[in-house]
């Protein structure tokens, strides 16, 4: 999950996104102070008192549907993925799942519908072509090595980071440099030990990096003009186009196996319905999981933000060893709790040197 953290903490001053948490208790919130001050004078301080414990509720809701989900999307696109190694196809359908999902929250007015030029889906291209290469590397991934492997690697998205955007003018100061050094060394501690490697599932996650790393670097700059979008709708937009990228491609790349591996995890699966559920949850989830993300950062800064992704990601190994009973040598779990404590180190490193610039401003 850096897939979205990165773009939302990029993009989230655009406006804010609407959702479950961010609408849950607004009229509330202007009633509790009234009441409270005509009950008794000392009400505004029982207000004070209240607003933290709402807080906390719905911070743990937004966190705890953040999670769930993101477990729940990990466990079914592997169990799919487990029977029907056709990662293209899957990526294609979870973008396809999130396309309608969008297009059912703009139909009922839950989700306020962005207006659509030339300009705006232009400047879509770049940032939606680069999350296709994210997407789609990271299920391939997930088709050849366990998910925590993959997750493990994904960690190493700092870094990707870091080097591009000094290559693009950005600095950073030392500690953020000396931030990325565990998760170098844990990364690598973590694939020379791991049980199930396999090249081309380390190459679809690192690529993966690469790709979300430049869309974020990309979206940054060529949606400069469309701040009037939200980062819920954008992140819409971007999926639409992104199946229209991938699908033809998957067609090509893997289309002539398709029937075969249906009849082949049909074999393995025993029941149709099934497998159906599987590819059908491991596609409204992947969205979910993703529309969570934002609705997250809208209630939260960044930094609780990353620090919660860090532990999201830890959440989701361990979920996922337990499902899946990969084994797990004491060097690869030393190897990946390195390069998680990394990315927290990373999170406190670049929330300073926010602020030192805002200070600066």
């Amino acid at each position: 999950m850096c897939q979205i953290r990165d773009l939302s903490s990029k993009i989230s001053h655009l406006s804010k996104t609407c959702g479950f948490p961010s609408g849950f208790g607004t009229k509330p919130k202007s009633q509790i102070p009234k009441a409270a001050s005509e009950s008794n004078p000392g009400g505004e301080k029982e207000a004070a008192v209240s607003k933290p414990k709402a807080t906390t509720v719905r911070l743990a809701l937004i966190f705890g549907l953040w999670y769930f989900q993101n477990i729940v999307f990990n466990i079914y696109n592997k169990k799919v993925l487990n029977v029907f190694p056709f990662p293209w196809l899957l990526a294609s359908f979870q973008l396809f799942a999130g396309s309608v999902w969008m297009f059912i929250l703009w139909s009922l007015k839950l989700q306020p519908r962005p207006k659509i030029s030339k300009p705006f889906i232009v400047a879509l291209l770049g940032p939606a072509l680069f999350h296709t290469v994210g997407h789609i590397s990271a299920c391939v991934s997930f088709s050849k090595v366990a998910v925590s492997f993959t997750h493990v690697i994904k960690s190493s998205e700092p870094v990707f980071s870091v080097v591009f955007s000094s290559f693009l003018g950005d600095s950073y100061p030392l500690q953020v440099w000396l931030s990325i050094l565990p998760i170098v060394m844990g990364c690598a501690l973590a694939a020379i030990t791991e049980v199930s490697f396999n090249v081309q599932g380390l190459w679809g996650a690192l690529i993966s990096n690469v790709g979300f790393v430049l869309r974020n670097i990309y979206s940054k700059r060529s949606l400069q003009n469309f701040k009037e979008v939200d980062g819920l709708n954008l992140y819409g937009w971007i999926s639409i186009i992104s199946f229209f990228y991938l699908f033809p491609a998957a067609i090509f790349v893997e289309g002539s196996q398709w029937v075969q591996g249906y009849h082949n995890a049909l074999a393995a699966v025993g029941k149709p319905s099934t497998l159906y559920i599987w590819v059908l949850l491991s596609g409204v989830f992947y969205h979910l999981y993703n529309q969570s993300s934002y609705q997250a950062l809208d209630e939260i800064s960044p930094l609780t933000f990353s620090v919660g992704n860090t532990m999201k990601r830890v959440v989701v190994i361990v979920s996922t060893v337990l499902v899946f009973r990969n084994p797990v040598r004491p060097l690869n779990a030393l190897g990946s709790a390195v390069a998680i404590f990394g990315t927290f180190l990373y999170s406190q490193a670049t929330a300073k040197k926010k602020k030192g610039g805002e200070k600066k401003d």
